[in-house]
């Protein structure tokens, strides 16, 4: 299991509400609302909290459900993925572990 230690306080002061909900607390974004969901630039998407690249943009398909979906990280192992049952449907979210 990927697990990283950051400071908690610093990182409160160098994200978004929203960034430090979804990344520290486990949250979401509503569907269809992110900035990403419909980003269809080319690219690599990076880990706000660390900088590790997790996905490039050639893996990245339309699932319908409203948040990036993507078919593979850009390295196995540099994701945890975990099926999420909280949006009301099965989907399998993919986390790096923030401590």
């Amino acid at each position: 299991m990927l697990v990283e230690k950051f400071d908690k306080a610093k990182l409160k002061n160098e994200l978004t509400p929203l960034q430090y909900e979804v990344c520290i607390n486990k949250g979401t974004e509503r569907p269809f609302t992110g900035e990403y969901w419909d980003n269809h630039a080319l690219g690599v998407y990076d880990c706000v909290v660390c900088g590790q690249a997790l996905f490039s943009s050639k893996t990245k398909f339309e699932s319908g459900t409203g948040w990036p979906s993507f078919w593979e990280p850009l390295q196995k192992g540099s994701v945890v993925e975990k099926v999420d049952r909280t949006t009301g449907s099965s989907l399998t979210s993919a986390q790096r572990i923030v401590r």
